[in-house]
């Protein structure tokens, strides 16, 4: 069938350049449909949309409501210093919780992300010019809140030369002179493999350095479509080489299996020897994003955790409302202290 305004000229063109049909071979076989997908399909008429329900949350996933004397303190700091935090722009369902707490997972350069991974809420685009002031008000808005225990992450700038390692280890450098009574946990991203790059924020020697798997091998076609699964595992190599406090961590109810993520933890361990592993629900920030497979019972994430531990993980947190930087303070002090 010839689109609507397509010249012959143009479908000839095309046709020479995908001769096989679009669809692939399957379309040349149309039968009776094995099951309906219509429930499924995002076709955005006004008159009648179809939308994936996302369901009901389970009574074990409540998270508190953000307020409170703490969670403000911590905000004024944040909005003060123009800073961004993973809490915000992910939408993490314990921010209320943890900004009550006086603890937030800063967010370096910039909140636009060169990437478009199917389960994360953070802006993705072309990120304006970078920041390169942004190291001193980390570090000054730091000193102010007065933590024993800092996490900072980042958006991929995939468009810069060293994916902004430069900024990352200036970051690390300033908290360090700033705050030398607080410990530094970094939560980067693969910087797309370039060994270079890694070992600047290596060299910068924070006291925890974490990069996500996010998910099992199979499912990252669909996960993380700009990543990939050994790449991720060569990164932490890399860390571990370094000497350094090794994490991961990954979300589950995503579509994989359980026997998956026990082979992703003995993938990471024969990697990396890492040290601490998380793992937590999936849950599904806006309905363009990749729908949630399964709810997984608390029962199933201790099991994990039992698991993750007899594997050699020194320490686990898996439940729920677990994301990477969750109790990540506690995390650090269950670490034997020669290691941080």
């Amino acid at each position: 069938m010839t689109p609507p305004g397509a010249s012959p000229e143009a479908v000839a063109r095309t046709l020479a350049r995908h001769p096989r049909p679009l669809g692939g071979d399957t379309a040349r076989n149309v039968g009776p449909a094995a099951v309906s997908l219509t429930g499924m399909v995002l076709n955005n008429a006004p008159d009648a949309p179809h939308h994936r329900a996302i369901g009901r949350k389970p009574d074990w996933l409540r998270a508190r409501v953000p307020g409170g004397g703490g969670y403000e303190r911590l905000k004024s700091i944040i909005d003060e210093h123009r800073l961004h935090t993973v809490c915000q722009e992910a939408s993490c369902p314990n921010m209320g919780e943890c900004w009550g707490r006086g603890t937030a997972t800063i967010m370096i350069l910039g909140d636009t992300c060169t990437r478009s991974c199917g389960f994360c809420n953070v802006k993705t685009g072309r990120p304006p010019v970078l920041d390169t002031d942004e190291p001193r008000r980390v570090a000054a808005s730091l000193a102010l809140m007065g933590l024993k225990h800092v996490v900072i992450t980042s958006v991929n700038r995939d468009e810069l030369p060293d994916g902004g390692a430069a900024i990352w280890a200036e970051t690390i450098e300033r908290v360090h002179e700033a705050c030398p009574g607080m410990s530094v946990e970094c939560l980067v991203g693969d910087f797309q493999g370039d060994e270079r790059a890694i070992q600047a924020v290596c060299d910068a020697r924070p006291e925890i350095l974490s990069h996500n798997m996010e998910t099992v091998r199979r499912m990252h076609p669909a996960v993380r479509p700009q990543a990939r699964y050994e790449r991720s595992l060569a990164v932490l190599a890399q860390f571990k080489r370094n000497g350094l406090v090794t994490k991961t961590g990954i979300m589950v109810g995503i579509g994989e299996h359980d026997g998956e993520v026990l082979e992703l933890m003995d993938d990471v361990r024969a990697a990396s020897d890492a040290d601490v592993l998380t793992i937590g629900q999936y849950l599904q920030p806006t309905r363009n994003h990749l729908p949630i497979d399964r709810w997984v019972h608390p029962d199933t994430f201790a099991e994990f955790r039992r698991e993750a531990l007899a594997r050699g993980f020194r320490v686990c947190e898996s439940g729920p409302l677990v994301r990477s930087s969750y109790h990540a303070e506690e995390q650090a002090e269950r670490l034997p202290s020669g290691d941080r």
